[in-house]
């Protein structure tokens, strides 16, 4: 089987998984947690252009005041592939680029364009939960469809960032063109 497919098997797992325990448990995950888990099996299905070392960690960097603060706590020292996870807040624009998952918060949507210009020609996965956000550039961007945690994705951002998404994870998402780009 091809690591593409196992991955993928993977990822459909962790999301069945929490849709089953979000359907039977009394204390059902939350909506940021189910996020967080996301962001994790999202981050297997991408490639980077500059290959960490095995063992290097996968910085998730969280801008702005967000929910996703706390539930992405579960992800630390998890492994994406020989990558461990490493959490950060991070409250300067001057250090963006060192992350290789941008969370931006809502609180964040007025920065949005800037935040976007400065980390531009950057391999940075960036990701959001606000409307609009993946048409102004965003490459992931969570929406609520029907009480269920759903996805977006712009692929010509993250294409321009140099960053390879697959495609059976984009066979999965609503795929988000910018106004005056194509898809």
């Amino acid at each position: 089987m091809s690591d593409t497919i196992k991955r993928l098997l993977t990822l459909l797992c962790g999301v069945l998984l929490a849709l089953h325990w979000a359907n039977v448990r009394a204390d059902a995950p939350s909506e940021y947690e189910v996020k967080a888990a996301f962001i994790h099996n999202i981050a297997k299905f991408v490639e980077w252009p500059a290959k960490p070392a095995a063992g290097s960690n996968l910085r998730l960097c969280i801008l702005g005041q967000s929910p996703l603060t706390e539930a992405a706590v579960s992800l630390q020292g998890k492994q994406v592939g020989n990558l461990v996870w490493e959490l950060q807040s991070v409250y300067s624009r001057s250090s963006l680029k060192e992350c290789h998952v941008l969370f931006i918060a809502a609180s964040e949507s007025g920065n949005l364009r800037h935040i976007l210009e400065g980390i531009n020609g950057s391999a940075v996965l960036t990701v959001g939960d606000s409307d609009g956000y993946a048409a102004q550039g965003v490459m992931v961007n969570f929406y609520i469809e029907q009480n269920k945690v759903r996805f977006e994705i712009n692929a010509a951002a993250a294409n321009r960032a140099e960053l390879r998404i697959g495609s059976q994870l984009l066979k999965l998402a609503r795929i988000v063109a910018e106004p005056g780009r194509m898809k």
